[in-house]
């Protein structure tokens, strides 16, 4: 059982840990109030132990904004203040006991026992509408931590509310859900209680249309985004991010959406007058309009515009009943926007400073982890050791891990590596984890796969192994992919793009399948989103065209697509895509769906193209990608050059100090190299500690300056080693031009290479260009 402990009183601190501890309480602590809140927002505990006055955020704070993000573990006040208002502040803020200093140790452990019998899961959720809670545990009704006192009928009402905080309830479904049949009240009655309610409310504060009127169908809470929200905190705010962006997004695009309701109304107007020749116009908007209002949280919309769109397919001689039928949909649609949408959308995590390469390693073997760190640190990351599951929960909080190598057996009893995986990926799923164990059964690599583990290492294993695959991973993690999106509906994509850009992705939206392949192949995406039906292009002839050509075969394929049915379904697959996913789009549904895809693919091409020491492209996928960059070069006449660049004296590196220390170099070199250069710029390793650089648009001098420049800055990078010995390491390249010095990469290759050992046999540490009468 785990307790979360957070006292800045050192000595007391001591005293409970231990007193704690042994009686087989798992105890962390934190000093003061911001490291508890990390703490507890990162593991989860069982009973937490909270002193009221603490630096940098109080504990009534503390307890009050983790029962504002839904934490529902027992919380237990410990202090000295004992005066009645700050019990009823500590209470009110959502503690479930108060004890004041001094306690008997016997008595505080007898409390802690009784709230975790009393258990978190037994408690139901407090409910939860802005500022205004509702606690159906201890029937606490407060806004804003200000108590509201309540009659059991309006008590009631508001729980009704607050249990589906957007539906509107008409006057018969509130009576029929607060009151007997035998008892069944007056109109006037209803109107009494919700006028009561409304009154008591607004003593506190409470916007007086928070019980809001929907005149001729019922009452429902009010959008508590739409009132004033004094009390809203920076957290609450940061958290919907995204949602906000949408909503945003919604209101500047909501004039064209209503445009289009308005051209929708003609069609169906003109069948109703039996004019049928804006039926195909008509269907095109509701397909639209079914496709993109689920985005925006109108699901209830988008289904509306689905059945229109259906039944303007499948009609053409229109009954006054079907009609009549479009006109109520249409009626329906129209009131959806008087409401503000509901959608749901995930929030993107906070990903760790992919600068900052900080491996943690969690193993009891500690000799082991310090061989693992000393390689580590060879490869230029920064690395931390915890030898308890204990130690490593302050490390994740305080350390801020890129990686975390985990071992799963440790001695200590209530320690397990799973359990600590299992926290992770619940509470910290953004922190990649590779797991290094001696244990080798399926079901223990079931269990690591289904708790998010990006690889299962088994002990023993060398050490350039085990961190050929820690790069492999934080690699992976900190590349952002690209993903081109194709859909002619501008909303949509608007739509798309705001949903997905907090996520670190690199978008180009088209709405044109007409530009389709000039933009595949200067974007050059990781991943490719077709709608199902566009006009000029469908979906499933641009995914065959991409299938038809080898150097698109491996891109992953996603469809978005209004129709379900079995065929088209198959028609999907067939055309070659990887996946789908069903207008209206689902926020979550998507982003899982996207990132699972490349997360996968991204998976296979590293193994197959990247070098894992240097995190480069290798030889072979180099190449590939120079053709290609020498083919759009071609098309639009603009210079490309290409380098090739040598390590100085690289061998007596490896002989004198060590093929650590040399991996160190090629690995620091191949860093500096990724971070030198753009996105439409080719970088490999060619072999040893040969290198290839080609830079698009740009002619040899321009090449040979950046290189000089680049060359400078190699030359300022020390190495420093044991007995201080300090390392540097310089490098020679040639440059040569396209078209001018060679059309081919062969030639290419041919002539830069000439001009490096001009550069080399000139005393290295220099940067030349090809010269057709030097070079020959």
């Amino acid at each position: 059982m785990k307790i979360l402990l957070v006292e800045d009183d050192e000595y007391l601190a001591q005293l409970l840990n231990q007193y704690l501890s042994d009686r087989n309480y798992i105890v962390d602590v934190a000093v003061d109030g911001e490291s508890g809140l990390n703490y507890a927002r990162t593991f989860d505990y069982d009973v937490l132990v909270l002193d009221v006055v603490l630096p940098k955020l109080d504990g009534i704070t503390l307890c009050k904004t983790l029962r504002s993000e839904h934490y529902q573990m027992p919380v237990l006040l410990l202090t000295a203040l004992d005066n009645s208002r700050d019990k009823v502040l500590g209470l009110d803020a959502g503690a479930d006991d108060y004890v004041v200093k001094p306690v008997g140790l016997e008595e505080l452990l007898a409390r802690i026992r009784a709230l975790v019998r009393r258990g978190r899961y037994s408690r139901p959720p407090i409910l939860t509408w802005g500022p205004l809670q509702l606690d159906p545990a201890t029937c606490e009704v407060t806004y804003d931590s200000r108590p509201l006192s309540l009659t059991p009928k309006e008590y009631a009402l508001l729980e009704l509310f607050l249990r589906s905080p957007t539906q509107v309830f008409s006057r018969e479904v509130i009576i029929e859900h607060l009151w007997s049949l035998e008892e069944p009240p007056t109109e006037n009655t209803l109107r009494a209680h919700i006028k009561g309610l409304r009154t008591k409310l607004k003593a506190v504060d409470a916007p007086p249309t928070l019980i809001e009127t929907i005149y001729g169908v019922g009452y429902r809470l009010q959008d508590y985004e739409d009132a004033p929200s004094p009390t809203k905190t920076g957290q609450e705010s940061g958290n919907n991010t995204t949602l906000n962006a949408i909503q945003a997004l919604w209101q500047r695009i909501k004039p064209n959406v209503l445009k289009r309701v308005d051209l929708l109304e003609e069609g169906i107007s003109a069948l109703a007058a039996r004019d049928e020749s804006l039926q195909g116009t008509a269907r095109q908007e509701a397909h639209k309009l079914a496709g993109s209002l689920g985005t925006f949280g109108y699901h209830y919309g988008s289904s509306l515009a689905r059945n229109i769109e259906e039944m303007l397919v499948q009609e053409r001689d229109f009954s006054q009943s079907q009609i009549d039928q479009l006109q109520r949909w249409l009626v329906e649609l129209r009131q959806q926007f008087q409401r503000h949408p509901t959608a749901a959308m995930p929030e993107p995590p906070t990903l760790p400073d992919p600068e900052q390469r900080r491996l943690l390693i969690v193993d009891d073997d500690r000799l082991l982890a310090e061989q693992i760190a000393e390689e580590a640190e060879t490869w230029g990351m920064d690395v931390k050791i915890a030898t308890t599951v204990q130690e490593a929960r302050p490390a994740i909080v305080t350390y801020s891990p890129g990686l975390i190598l985990l071992d799963l057996n440790f001695p200590e009893p209530g320690e397990d590596g799973l359990m600590l995986l299992e926290e992770l990926a619940r509470n910290r799923p953004e922190i990649p984890v590779v797991v290094l164990t001696v244990r080798d059964s399926f079901q223990d690599r079931l269990s690591v796969s289904r708790l998010g583990s990006q690889a299962f290492l088994q002990k023993p294993l060398p050490m350039p192994q085990i961190m050929e695959v820690a790069m492999e991973v934080i690699q992976r993690s900190h590349t952002a992919a690209k993903v081109l999106i194709v859909d002619d509906d501008p909303e949509e994509l608007q739509g798309l793009k705001t949903l997905l850009s907090p996520w670190g992705l690199e978008l180009e939206a088209l709405d044109d399948p007409r530009s389709f392949w000039q933009s595949l192949e200067l974007f050059m995406p990781d991943l490719l989103v077709l709608d199902f039906e566009m006009p000029h292009y469908s979906g499933i002839e641009l995914c065959q065209v991409v299938r038809n050509e080898p150097q698109w075969r491996k891109l992953p394929i996603l469809f978005l697509t209004a129709h379900t049915d079995s065929a088209t379904v198959d028609r999907i697959f067939q055309a070659g895509a990887d996946d789908y996913v069903s207008k209206p789009i689902s926020g979550p549904e998507l982003i899982s769906r996207l990132f699972n895809r490349l997360e996968r693919t991204k998976l296979l091409q590293n193994l197959a193209e990247l070098d894992a020491l240097t995190g480069l492209a290798n030889r072979r996928k180099s190449s590939y990608d120079i053709t290609n960059l020498l083919r759009i070069a071609l098309r639009h006449d603009r210079p490309v050059s290409f380098a090739m660049l040598d390590l100085d004296h690289f061998k007596p590196v490896n002989d004198t100090y060590g093929h650590a220390t040399g991996d160190l170099v090629l690995h620091r070199f191949g860093e500096m190299l990724r971070e030198s250069f753009r996105a439409d710029d080719v970088v490999g390793r060619w072999g040893g500690e040969e290198f290839v650089v080609v830079m698009a648009d740009t002619d040899a001098a321009s090449a040979v300056d950046r290189l000089s420049q680049l060359l400078q800055q190699w030359r300022s990078h020390e190495f420093l080693l044991d007995d201080e010995v300090c390392l540097k390491v310089t490098f020679s390249a040639g440059v040569a031009q396209f078209p001018q010095d060679g059309d081919d990469l062969p030639t290419l290759y041919r002539h830069a290479d000439r001009a490096l050992y001009r550069a080399k046999e000139a005393g290295r540490d220099r940067v030349f260009s090809y010269d057709p009468q030097t070079d020959c």
